[in-house]
């Protein structure tokens, strides 16, 4: 075989080598450009179906911190007796009741939202308790004008909650 049959079938084949790999990049982007629009299109679909659900989760959040501030907490449970350790046990099961209702919410916010409702949470409990124990404090309708007396003067964590909450929603659209 001599040097110019070689330059030959060079000359045929290094264009088609060309074409087909032009081709095979052409096809390759075309598919992954299918892939990403149905990709897309499915996660649209989710959307709509997953969007309700999450405000509907936002919503149960918001009104389980309405339903845990203290001064609301306060004034619609009422004391079963003059103890305060009772009435202090007593408004914390209601806490931690309202809270296990609304547990399985967090699958549908953020972990940062999750982290300071349980963070509230966990504050007004706190709260309740610190006030239980104030020396002023001798019975129950006491301890539920002390704890109301108190958040008077500084912000609710359930109200800083919410806060963030209606932010966290603001994002949504």
């Amino acid at each position: 075989m001599d040097s110019t049959k070689i330059i030959e079938i060079f000359a045929y084949t290094i264009p088609s080598i060309i074409t087909g790999a032009v081709a095979y990049y052409l096809f390759k982007t075309h598919f992954k450009d299918q892939q990403n629009t149905r990709n897309w299109l499915i996660q649209k679909d989710n959307q709509k179906i997953a969007l309700p659900l999450r405000l509907q989760a936002y919503e149960r959040l918001a009104l389980l911190m309405e339903r845990i501030q203290p001064s609301q907490l306060m004034v619609r449970i009422n004391p079963v007796s003059h103890d305060k350790n009772d009435y202090e046990n007593y408004v914390i099961a209601q806490i931690e009741q309202e809270f296990e209702h609304n547990i399985a919410q967090q699958i549908y916010v953020s972990d940062k939202c999750w982290t300071i409702i349980v963070t509230a949470k966990n504050a007004i409990v706190q709260m309740i308790r610190l006030a239980a124990k104030n020396e002023k404090v001798t019975n129950a309708d006491e301890l539920r004008t002390f704890v109301i007396t108190e958040l008077l003067e500084k912000t609710s964590p359930a109200a800083t909650a919410l806060a963030f909450i209606k932010n966290e929603v603001a994002e949504l659209w």
